[in-house]
């Protein structure tokens, strides 16, 4: 019995890992989309809800789900809203590696939130782990963080993502203390979908791609970074840290850096190759302060 309820908290790392690596594609799918970044954000999460309503579905007795009530799930799928709209601005007016990078100073609104809110413990080494992760970061994108002034706008909304994005990393955190990480998904992602949809018509942009590729760009991006991404770091905060996990999704900005020089050709040096071990080395401290699962 014991190693029975051992096995989903042994899947959280991998999970988590692997949801950072899906949300990397997702700067990618933007740029490629035919809309605009608001519609594109729109479609992101009504395209994922056929999947997360099956995922729902699926899960026997979602733990939780009454209790929690509409109320607290609609909280983490206002900022999730937030944090798309203001990352989706940024990628249009910066390169891809950067406005992930920026988005990605989250780890540090997450670990002051998870500190100060949900009485986790941050050690000494974490923040060592976390310095040297953010660090590597900064190097993975040091080539398009120094082209100038013409990214600062995009750089800056950048920023405005990691404090909607670390706020909705601690909302769904204390949710997972009660609810099933597909009900978080579904209900947050649908009110993610409402708010998105309300401002894609105010903003004026086309709600309908110019081509099929449009489409699949579209589908892409709500199946492989919302979907798969999102829901399994929501599966993976039930088990894992608030604080290690928002760390380990800087797996997503060395994805994206890789994806953007084999698609986009935005050209990687040696300085960002260092950069990304220097990230991976990073949370593999962080990890290991942080304890076991």
């Amino acid at each position: 019995m014991a190693s029975l309820a051992e096995r989903p908290a042994r899947r959280a790392l991998p999970a988590l890992l692997l949801g950072g690596v899906a949300i990397g594609f997702s700067p990618i799918f933007v740029r490629l989309s035919e809309l605009g970044p608001v519609a594109t954000g729109f479609y992101r999460l009504f395209l994922a809800l056929p999947l997360l309503w099956l995922w729902m579905q699926r899960e026997a007795r979602p733990r939780g789900t009454a209790k929690a009530g509409w109320l607290p799930m609609a909280v983490p799928g206002i900022l999730f809203a937030g944090d798309i709209l203001f990352w989706h601005w940024s990628i249009t007016y910066t390169t891809v590696a950067n406005a992930t990078l920026f988005a990605n100073f989250a780890p540090v609104v997450v670990t002051f939130g998870a500190w100060f809110w949900l009485r986790e413990q941050i050690t000494l080494r974490f923040l060592a782990g976390m310095a040297l992760a953010m660090g590597g970061a900064a190097l993975l994108v040091n080539a398009s963080a120094a082209l100038g002034a013409r990214y600062v706008l995009g750089d800056l909304l950048g920023l405005i993502t990691a404090c909607f994005f670390g706020a909705y990393v601690l909302a769904v955190a204390r949710l997972r203390e009660r609810s099933a990480a597909s009900a978080i998904m579904f209900y947050s992602s649908a009110v993610s979908c409402g708010l998105l949809l309300a401002a894609t018509l105010m903003s004026g942009e086309s709600l309908l791609p110019r081509s099929a590729n449009g489409w699949i760009v579209l589908f892409a991006l709500a199946w492989i970074s919302q979907a798969m991404g999102q829901g399994l770091i929501a599966y993976a905060l039930g088990h894992l840290p608030a604080s290690f996990s928002a760390l380990a999704i800087l797996i997503e900005p060395l994805t994206a850096a890789l994806l953007g020089w084999v698609w986009l050709g935005e050209a990687l040096g040696v300085l960002q190759a260092i950069g990304g071990a220097i990230v991976v080395a990073g949370i593999t401290v962080a990890r290991r302060a942080s304890g076991p699962v």
